[in-house]
């Protein structure tokens, strides 16, 4: 896959083939480079937005795997063997794709290479992990009607990242500081779920 191919056109060439087929994360990494990071957040979102009691708790996980490595600065995301061999049929990834094919059109009017300090500094990167861990945790929770907000949120960083916008990751970082402020102040349960990484830290 080249560096400058489009989000809606890595969409594009993942749907091209057997419907039923399982796409493997390693082979969706490959060629991405530092994109990796936002192809697999974009990924990650994906059952967030599938009407199943549990989507949000199978996203917010991996959102916090890959949130964590770029935290402690990870050039390229790892995933276990056991999910990077891994991943979507193509007939669920389309359904995926229907639902946020409206925001991606609109999005890839705005986005294109910009600021690329806000992706590559280290701090820069840190902060971008914290808030995504941050926001995975949220989105594990069973908080009503947050899946849909909280992914849509993610997938707005995943952008940034695979567009290499720096400009929209600073939109994202406000965003997602002003969703995890509230999301929090109304939710206790982020606090019992972050104490024992605080614990641990501390």
């Amino acid at each position: 896959m080249r560096e400058k191919t489009g989000t809606r056109a890595l969409l594009d060439a993942m749907l091209d083939g057997d419907e039923q087929q399982t796409l493997d994360f390693d082979d969706l990494m490959r060629g991405l480079g530092r994109r990796a990071f936002g192809m697999l957040l974009l990924l990650a979102t994906l059952p967030a937005f599938i009407p199943i009691p549990i989507g949000g708790a199978l996203s917010g996980p991996l959102v916090v795997l890959l949130a964590a490595q770029l935290l402690i600065g990870l050039r390229r995301p790892w995933l276990p063997g056991f999910i990077a061999r891994r991943g979507p049929k193509r007939h669920t990834l389309a359904r995926f794709e229907r639902i946020v094919a409206p925001w991606l059109t609109r999005l890839e009017r705005l986005v294109r290479p910009r600021l690329a300090g806000v992706l590559d500094h280290r701090l820069a990167s840190i902060f971008t992990g914290l808030l995504l861990l941050l926001l995975g945790v949220l989105l594990s929770l069973p908080i009503p009607f947050t899946n849909y907000l909280l992914g849509g949120l993610i997938l707005l960083f995943a952008l940034a990242l695979l567009e290499r916008d720096g400009a929209m990751m600073l939109v994202a970082w406000a965003v997602g500081i002003a969703t995890v402020a509230t999301t929090g102040a109304l939710s206790d349960s982020l606090v019992t779920a972050m104490q024992p990484m605080i614990d641990r830290i501390f």
